[in-house]
């Protein structure tokens, strides 16, 4: 383990290069005691992934965001979360390099700590480069899962002493990195050009650059387009890392407004390893953040306060049923349609059977209007927001599919992926308000976006134009749409006519709603199983419901069974019961009775 003597949060790098001279040390009887340590952690991670959780080190350690780039001093710990925008490919660095009979290590930084002699002993490593970007459509509720310590007020509390220390620090740091000769490594070999992929500033107070406009252009749906972060990663596995994951990044941050593009003819050994695919993110616009310890996130992540009890069939009956009243109360009192959006709430994708998909149930709520969307259409986006990591609400008009931006695309001049409103992670949730349709023609774009919405709803994949082909990527997005009719554009698995009757006032308690985000967490994990005996009633009540309607399909019949299956884990049951298809039985016979 690393001594007290370092600080983990204030000075990382310390400890880098103590376990690196540690392990070095007891490798030392070899002719080159440092070749093993090629794609290998050597202990580093270890001590950090020891500190952050098992110590409760993971609170003290300051979770970056566009508000306090200013606030953070370069080269110490901090997290990001946010969702992998793109995947930019492998970059080579040299990772070690012998000094006189020391060996000293490159990693986990821009540029080398230390004058690097030429020519010496070096060796060239490899480390994983991502452009992650704040979730799309993450809500407010999630950033208070984590918040780590306040900035603002540990600045606020320094005396005017510290305060000019701290600008000295930074002073002298700044002074290093010129007289070493060294910067950013990773990226900058070249400036951008001006015909170039349109990217993100880092920061909302910083002037953006004509040289570096906004990567979504003028779609300003895209949430969280003004802010990203360059992620290198070191040691792991391909494919571990996916496009558009959600994780959480731990690492060494560096980040330099005033820092410009290296020259071309620079002399760094570590400039001549840069590839230009990164040239378009330089470091004086994105910060770097080079990870010790990552994390995949699910939806339990995001919970502030996660109970540590078992999620039994009874606790989770009471909150199931504490949950449905509100629904009901919000949907002005309608039964029906509170017991169906319930089950949407509840679904995701199970599995994929070629191109079918097991477990989505997409709703489309029927007899809105532009005066009854404002009222229980407002209060139902509003409830969403409260209850799931990520939503959106996305107003469907012509004008909206004509100009909006819905397909990621890849810039090849740039080698970035451009990314659209339907580059999403997993378990997000859209609202589609097609009550301010009117007629209109589409013109192309606004065809092609219709035809990516379909493809969404049916198949849950999402079409990635790479200029010279196209490529499906999977997804698992809840999809809600409200319309006056039956949407055409939409094809929901499940439509039911609303009809409230009354307008409530509706308000949660911060309790409720924080039980409820871990009720449709908890049962959303749920594994589901059946009895074959079971199987075997439902199917021969499907032959025979086929039989007495001619006009059942397949799909029916599977949508009835998924909803049947959500009805159990609803309950917390993980196995269906005959008890919950006769209630799936019974919504169908009430929506089928609303139909006529």
């Amino acid at each position: 383990m690393v001594g007290p003597q370092y600080d983990l949060v204030g000075n990382p790098l310390g400890a880098v290069r103590a376990t690196f001279e540690r392990a070095a040390a007891a490798e030392s009887g070899g002719r080159d005691p440092v070749a093993a340590f090629r794609s290998k952690d050597w202990g580093a991670s270890e001590v950090f992934r020891s500190f952050l959780f098992e110590q409760g080190g993971l609170d003290k350690v300051p979770l970056l965001d566009a508000s306090n780039l200013g606030l953070i001093k370069p080269n110490t710990l901090v997290r990001f979360r946010g969702m992998v925008q793109d995947m930019l490919g492998n970059e080579f660095y040299a990772g070690a390099f012998k000094d006189g009979s020391t060996w000293r290590t490159n990693k986990f930084t821009d540029f080398s700590p230390f004058a690097m002699p030429h020519p010496c002993d070096s060796h060239l490593w490899e480390r994983h480069l991502f452009h992650c970007v704040p979730v799309p459509g993450q809500n407010s509720w999630t950033l208070d899962s984590s918040p780590g310590p306040d900035l603002r007020q540990m600045a606020n509390c320094l005396s005017p002493e510290q305060r000019e220390k701290r600008k000295r620090d930074g002073d002298d740091d700044a002074m290093d990195v010129l007289e070493n000769g060294n910067g950013e490594s990773s990226s900058c070999s070249k400036k951008p050009k001006e015909d170039d992929v349109q990217i993100p500033s880092s920061s909302a107070e910083m002037p953006a650059s004509e040289n570096v406009p906004q990567m979504n252009g003028n779609d300003n749906h895209i949430p969280g387009s003004s802010f990203s972060c360059l992620v290198k990663i070191y040691d792991m596995p391909e494919s571990q890392v996916k496009l558009n994951d959600v994780a959480e990044f731990i690492g060494v941050y560096t980040f330099d407004p005033e820092l410009a593009a290296p020259n071309d003819n620079s002399d760094d050994i570590m400039f001549d390893l840069i590839e230009d695919v990164t040239a378009q993110l330089p470091p004086s616009k994105v910060p770097r953040l080079h990870c010790l310890v990552w994390r995949k996130l699910s939806s339990v992540d995001f919970l502030a306060k996660c109970p540590a009890v078992e999620p039994s069939p009874s606790l989770l009956k009471g909150i199931r049923q504490s949950l449905l009243s509100h629904l009901t109360l919000v949907l002005g009192k309608d039964d029906l349609a509170a017991n169906c959006l319930l089950l949407h709430l509840l679904s995701r994708l199970r599995t994929r059977v070629d191109v079918v998909t097991v477990g989505r149930l997409s709703l489309n709520f029927t007899g809105f209007n532009r005066e009854s969307v404002s009222i229980f259409g407002k209060q139902l986006n509003a409830l969403i927001q409260g209850l799931m990591p990520y939503s959106q609400a996305i107003p469907l008009s012509i004008e909206y599919l004509n100009t909006a931006t819905l397909q990621p695309r890849k810039d090849n001049k740039s080698g970035r992926l451009v990314t659209g409103v339907l580059q999403l992670p997993q378990g997000s949730h859209l609202t589609f308000d097609e009550t301010l349709l009117q007629s209109g023609s589409l013109a192309s774009k606004g065809v092609e976006n219709t035809v990516l919405l379909k493809n969404l709803m049916e198949s849950q994949m999402v079409e990635y134009d790479f200029e010279y082909y196209k490529l499906e990527m999977a997804t698992d997005v809840q999809l809600l749409t409200l319309s006056e009719g039956k949407s055409n554009i939409l094809p929901s698995d499940l439509v039911v006519p609303f009809r409230p009757s009354t307008v409530s006032a509706v308000n949660a308690t911060s309790e409720e709603l924080e039980s409820w985000r871990w009720y449709l967490a908890t049962v959303r994990s749920l594994p589901q199983s059946s009895e074959p005996e079971i199987y075997q009633t439902i199917q021969d009540e499907m032959v025979s419901a086929m039989r007495n309607d001619r006009s059942l399909g397949c799909t029916e019949l599977s949508r009835w069974l998924t909803m049947a299956q959500i009805t159990a884990s609803s309950f917390g049951e993980k196995s269906l019961s005959l008890e919950h298809w006769q209630m799936v039985k019974e919504l169908e016979r009430l929506r089928k009775e609303r139909m006529q």
